[in-house]
């Protein structure tokens, strides 16, 4: 009834583990599991996405994962689609906790849509699925026959990695009547398995004895190991080793190096000869520890085979056994404690990362999550992390060992375009040990800033009368963003005035020179002021307008414009009036003149180029006036012309003339007599005209003459042409310019000589015109180029001879 009772107890265990699979809770941001150990893979684990609120019909788009920590292996797997958690690899609790009561496997999950860190926490459940095990081969025990009743023999105990009641509940013995068995369970719940002898032996009637222990542990099903032991009587052997420590504890760093002593056991038996000799060995120790420890059998010293690893195991507990030469024996337990030394640096991993981050993002915004762990414990595993200082960033720790990186300061291309950030994560051991991660951010651009000109206003100076299309000034504006954002454009901004702007001023959108696309006119306006406005491609874009001065410098291109006296539109001469006894510095007249110009291509001076009588009268240099220079004689006429000169003082200087007559008389009356009773004839101008007009209608005359005897030419040519063709007559020698085209008039009269010189003859006479003696307009060169002479032979002879005699009569 007993033994139904506690099948139905583990059963229902079992059932509790199962139904845990299934229950969750979240504590502080962590989901709890609970499954059991030795799962096929596949198997659900827990609905993750519903425990964490999301609709599994979008879960790709949350960006779900699982982290896992480094250097562990991956246990469960995240089915994307249904969301549920699964186990991708065989679960062995005795493999991964060892005996450590409580199992748990931690890992986290990201939501990436909202960088979020969940942390996650299966605990693994031990079931049965490991049967006692005792050391392999038969076990010998060796008893003396004079072992007194009563008498507890160790015997060697099973191993099971599981753990409560799975694990060892009970052992067993069959094959003899003469021993039983003593179990003895310790506070740790350690079972130590003893022999009793309940019958005494006698080794003559029976030396050896052959037992069967059985050990069994707790679970459903149940499971079972046997092992045979063989028990040898020995004869008697009254003192047992005994060893001076019940246990040994010793302390040991997991860097010593392999061969050296890790402790010394040591037994002591008062027996002599054989069974006094102890030899030591384990007794309860596991297979990977006997790997890593060396027990010698004589000298009890406990050497280093293997590596000590803290991080992979921080205690050693196994027995030793002392036997002497007549079977009896003792054991002891040995604790070897590894020290933890800082010989792991900090483990960093970059979770997520974002290499491009445009410049207006808000402060807070996350870059980069890392995940820092170290392998060593206590202040040896006690890890910083830092980035460098005066940088737009900080650290922010999240759940566990996570840390993200987000910004805290506005950023500016314009100052830093990119960053090298540098994660230095430190443990607190000494030394201190530490590993860094470069992040790379690179800073997009934002159109953030407008153009800005060089200057807050231009002035520029341009000289008048300039040719159309030429470049007048040029301007240019700087924009610190990145390519489109600083690609500018220039305008014109016209305002008012645009119709004088668009009609004399035209700017290269892309250079900023400004064109004029008129002749500007100093008299017309002195200067233009304009706004010119740069634009850049951003998006919005951003937009600056700049005051721009252009002063039109003056040119002397206006000649000097005399006002008075005026110039009669009758064909008259207007006339000034002197008194007879007018004295030295009379004024007769002024001549005002202006001119357009500004500056010194403005002030005009006056001089007397020509007067009727010399030294008679004189003229303010810039004042224009007309004084007496002396008294008048009875010689001078009557009648004076002056001839006055105004001249502007630009370069070159410009000037005009005026003639102004001047009577002497004391009344208007006396003047009109005086003037008529001068003749015509004393006006040199007048004889001046008449030999101009002579001279144009002689020349005209020649002209027309000259044309009407190159017709004849022309005519006579042609006649001669017919008469050639029909006579086979042949013209050698003559260039065929003299007579083709009505270019040949002017070759003709360019070729005509002076000097003729006739030879008589026979019919074939010759007529030569030697080139330097012509008297054509032809320059030397162009002489040079005609031919040397020219031969004419034949009946054509008589031609040139009459064109030559018609031109000397001329």
């Amino acid at each position: 009834m007993k033994e139904t009772q506690r099948l139905w107890n583990n059963n229902e265990t079992i059932l509790q583990c199962f139904i845990m699979m299934f229950i969750w809770k979240a504590v502080f941001a962590q989901i709890h599991y609970s499954i059991p150990e030795e799962m096929q893979k596949g198997s659900f684990v827990g609905n993750i996405a519903k425990d964490l609120g999301m609709d599994g019909k979008h879960l790709s788009e949350h960006g779900l994962r699982i982290v896992s920590r480094i250097g562990t292996s991956q246990y469960f797997t995240l089915n994307v689609i249904s969301g549920h958690l699964q186990i991708s690899e065989r679960i062995d609790r005795e493999e991964i906790c060892g005996r450590a009561e409580d199992c748990m496997l931690n890992f986290q999950v990201i939501i990436e849509s909202k960088l979020e860190i969940y942390g996650v926490e299966v605990e693994i459940v031990d079931i049965n699925d490991n049967a006692p095990q005792f050391p392999s081969g038969k076990q010998k025990l060796k008893i003396s026959e004079s072992s007194m009743l009563g008498s507890q023999f160790p015997l060697p105990e099973a191993q099971d990695p599981d753990l409560g009641i799975n694990s060892i509940q009970s052992y067993h013995l069959t094959g003899s009547s003469h021993f039983s068995l003593d179990v003895q369970t310790r506070e740790t719940g350690a079972m130590h398995v003893k022999l009793v002898l309940e019958k005494s032996l006698d080794r003559e009637q029976q030396p050896v004895h052959d037992l069967i222990l059985t050990a069994t542990d707790g679970g459903n099903p149940v499971r079972s190991g046997t092992t045979q032991i063989q028990v040898i009587v020995l004869d008697a052997n009254d003192n047992a080793p005994t060893f001076i420590q019940p246990v040994y504890k010793v302390n040991v760093e997991e860097n010593i190096p392999k061969g050296s002593t890790v402790a010394t056991i040591r037994a002591t038996d008062v027996d002599e000869g054989i069974n006094g000799e102890i030899k030591y060995s384990f007794k309860k120790i596991t297979e990977k520890d006997s790997k890593i420890f060396f027990l010698n059998s004589t000298t009890g010293i406990i050497t280093l085979v293997g590596n000590l690893d803290y991080e992979e195991s921080s205690l050693y507990d196994f027995e030793v056994n002392a036997e002497d030469g007549g079977g009896l024996s003792d054991w002891s337990q040995v604790v070897i404690v590894v020290m933890d030394l800082n010989d792991n640096a900090p483990e960093l991993a970059i979770n997520f990362l974002i290499n491009t981050i445009p410049e207006n993002s808000p402060v807070g915004t996350v870059i980069a999550l890392l995940n820092v762990q170290d392998r060593d414990s206590g202040v040896n595993g006690e890890v910083t992390c830092s980035i460098p200082s005066k940088l737009p960033f900080q650290l922010k720790k999240s759940v566990d060992h996570f840390y993200s990186l987000v910004t805290y300061d506005n950023l500016d291309r314009e100052r830093v375009t990119n960053y090298n950030v540098i994660i230095t994560a430190a443990d607190n051991g000494t030394p201190s040990l530490s590993m860094s991660a470069h992040i790379s951010l690179q800073i997009l651009d934002r159109n953030d800033n407008a153009p800005v000109f060089a200057e807050p206003s231009y002035v520029s100076y341009f000289l008048e009368n300039n040719p159309r299309g030429a470049s007048i000034f040029s301007l240019t504006a700087n924009d610190p963003d990145w390519e489109e954002n600083s690609r500018i454009t220039y305008s014109i901004v016209e305002g008012h005035k645009k119709s004088i702007l668009s009609s004399y001023l035209s700017i290269n959108s892309e250079t900023g020179i400004i064109y004029a696309l008129n002749s500007f006119d100093y008299e017309e306006f002195h200067e233009i002021s304009f706004l010119v406005q740069a634009q850049d491609g951003g998006s919005p874009s951003l937009r600056s307008n700049v005051s721009v001065t252009l002063f039109i410098l003056d040119q002397n291109d206006n000649a000097p414009e005399i006002l008075y006296p005026s110039v009669p539109t009758d064909g008259s001469t207007g006339v000034e009036l002197a008194p007879h006894l007018s004295e030295p510095g009379y004024l007769v007249t002024k001549v005002v003149a202006v001119d357009a110009d500004s500056g010194q291509n403005g002030w005009l001076s006056y001089q007397l180029l020509k007067a009727t009588e010399p030294g008679l009268f004189s003229i303010g240099l810039h004042t224009g006036e007309i004084r007496t220079a002396r008294f008048f004689l009875d010689k001078d006429a009557l009648k004076q012309s002056l001839v006055v000169l105004v001249k502007d003082n630009g370069q070159p200087p410009l000037s005009a003339s005026v003639t102004v007559t001047v009577v002497l008389a004391d009344s208007i009356p006396e003047s009109l007599s005086d003037i008529s009773s001068i003749s015509a004839p004393a006006d040199p101008q007048s004889d001046l005209t008449f030999y101009l007009v002579v001279a144009v209608a002689f020349v005209s005359c020649l002209f027309f003459t000259f044309l009407l005897v190159l017709l004849a030419l022309r005519l006579r040519k042609w006649r001669n042409s017919q008469l050639c063709d029909s006579g086979s007559v042949n013209f050698t020698g003559v260039p065929v310019s003299q007579f083709v085209g009505i270019d040949g008039v002017r070759a003709f009269l360019r070729s005509y000589c002076h000097e003729v010189s006739l030879t008589s003859g026979s019919r074939k006479s010759q007529i030569l015109f030697p080139i330097g003696s012509c008297t054509n307009t032809l320059a030397p060169q162009q002489a040079r180029d005609q031919p040397d002479p020219l031969l004419i032979t034949g009946d054509s002879a008589i031609i040139v001879e009459e064109a030559a005699i018609s031109q000397v009569g001329m």
